[in-house]
């Protein structure tokens, strides 16, 4: 993979990082890897979030040490993966993610240097030449000892059509900044001198507000399709645009995303919907084709209108989710997808009532049809379709204000969310009376053990709507005609 890129360092001076803006537990991870010797940088979102004002949601480093290494020079160390191998740094309050600087040689040529250059014969290479070489001599002799000292383990496995499977061989930095997906994603912050090193261009990518591949699209694309969500993802969530051959490769290869496992998709949508950026994120999905493969039988009725009108409560739910998490109030998994799917789940809903089903069976049928639609693309875990489920059955319930077990009601794990649920419903057609509103008093006041006041006349009547009318027992009378 060759991006013809020179390196270019910038000074500390010439960018915004501060030490002091750095993780203490990353600091004390990247000075203890230089102290034994080795090179270490942070690397990715966190270099590229506070180089653009944003708190980092996390600290990555990257190091010339092999994931052996690390598990011995720190106690605190955990090696995970299968593909890659990473070493997880627990800190009491945070996790520092560790990985070897990977390499960009195919398995073929990973196999013959394994071959050439066994393990155990590397530490025998002469420290020194017969001849003092130059200083750019040095440099690739230097570069070739460290690819021959780390290209060792299980090599590159990629699948016919070019899919990486396994990626477990170690390279320069150089190699391993050129292995990363986005340009913005591959500068490195030296500890050493407080510089910013960039291989790739992305210190310019991040001026321009460009999400742009690091080499060929299409052939980043093939090797690993989840590379097209996370663009979307960092161009929504930055504000950014996708480059014109990124964007073009996105649109040509966006029907091969369902190469990706489901339970991987479904994690990968949650990063995409969850951000606070749901709304931007379901148009560029939809603009680029990735929606369609990923929620094909949605997408179908997406594209059908209803009595002339089109199915604009998507976004409207979605912009509403984003409205919370911008105020810091957390939506979750059973929540997004109820009010993501919401219109869609309720005409389910309907036809399987038309069908005679009473309202609760009705609704686990179109939960469960609902998932036999999701299972082949996008595997929502069943813990959650029966918080959804859940979700969707209180609004029935929240009509009765108590009505019979208020408790148990307030009792039940999806309350919170089936409330937020209402909520949102209710902003759509704001009500006379919010049912929200009295089901959050009616909880705090089971939460202080304070008997819940009755709703006046008028307002029970608005909330409940028309009461049946009670039968009256007919009293039983003796045999004599008097009643008992």
């Amino acid at each position: 993979m060759n991006t013809n890129m020179e390196k270019v360092i910038i000074p500390r001076g010439e960018h915004s990082i501060s030490r002091s803006l750095l993780s203490p537990n990353g600091v004390k991870v990247l000075y203890k890897l230089r102290e034994h010797g080795f090179i270490a940088y942070l690397v990715g979102g966190g270099v590229r979030d506070l180089l653009l004002g944003r708190e980092p949601k996390d600290f990555d480093v990257v190091t010339d040490a092999t994931p052996n290494q690390l598990k011995k020079l720190f106690r605190n160390c955990r090696l995970i993966g299968r593909r890659f191998r990473l070493a997880h740094i627990h800190f009491h309050d945070e996790i520092i993610e560790v990985a070897t600087f990977r390499s960009t040689v195919d398995a073929a040529e990973a196999a013959q240097e394994a071959e050439a250059v066994p393990e155990e014969m590397t530490e025998a290479l002469p420290e020194e030449p017969a001849e003092a070489p130059s200083e750019a001599e040095q440099l690739a002799d230097d570069r070739d000892r460290r690819r021959r000292r780390h290209h060792h383990g299980p090599p590159i496995l990629k699948s016919e059509d070019g899919m990486v499977l396994r990626d477990n061989v170690f390279g320069t930095p150089e190699e391993d900044a050129v292995r990363r997906d986005f340009t913005v994603n591959a500068l490195f912050y030296n500890i050493a001198d407080f510089s910013i090193i960039d291989h790739v261009g992305g210190m310019e990518d991040l001026r321009n507000g460009l999400i742009r591949t690091i080499g060929d699209p299409m052939v980043r694309f093939t090797e690993d399709p989840v590379r097209m969500i996370r663009a979307i993802r960092f161009a929504s969530m930055l504000g950014f645009n996708i480059e014109a051959r990124t964007e073009a490769a996105i649109e040509a290869l966006c029907g091969t995303i369902n190469k990706a496992t489901p339970p991987r998709l479904y994690e990968e949508v949650l990063k995409l919907l969850l951000m606070g950026a749901g709304e931007r994120t379901y148009q560029m999905m939809r603009h680029s084709g990735l929606f369609e493969p990923l929620f094909p039988h949605f997408d179908a009725w997406l594209s059908r209108e209803s009595d002339c009108y089109p199915h604009a409560r998507v976004g409207k739910a979605l912009e509403w989710a984003d409205d919370q998490i911008g105020q810091g109030i957390p939506v979750t998994p059973p929540l997004l997808i109820a009010l993501m799917f919401g219109e869609y789940l309720e005409e389910k809903v309907a036809q399987f009532r038309d069908e005679g089903l009473p309202p609760q069976q009705a609704t686990d049928a179109a939960v469960a049809a609902f998932a036999g639609e999701l299972a082949p693309t996008v595997s929502v875990p069943n813990r959650v379709l029966v918080a959804v489920r859940d979700i969707l059955n209180m609004q029935h319930r929240f009509q009765k204000t108590p009505g019979r077990n208020g408790r148990g009601v307030v009792a039940r794990l999806a309350f919170r969310d089936a409330l937020q649920y209402l909520r949102f419903m209710e902003q759509l057609t704001p009500p006379k009376r919010s049912l929200a509103d009295w089901w959050e008093r009616f909880a705090a006041q089971q939460a202080e053990g304070v008997e819940s006041a009755p709703l006046p006349k008028g307002e029970a009547a608005a909330a409940e709507g028309p009461k049946k009318k009670r039968r009256r027992k007919r009293r039983r009378r003796k045999p004599g005609g008097a009643p008992e």
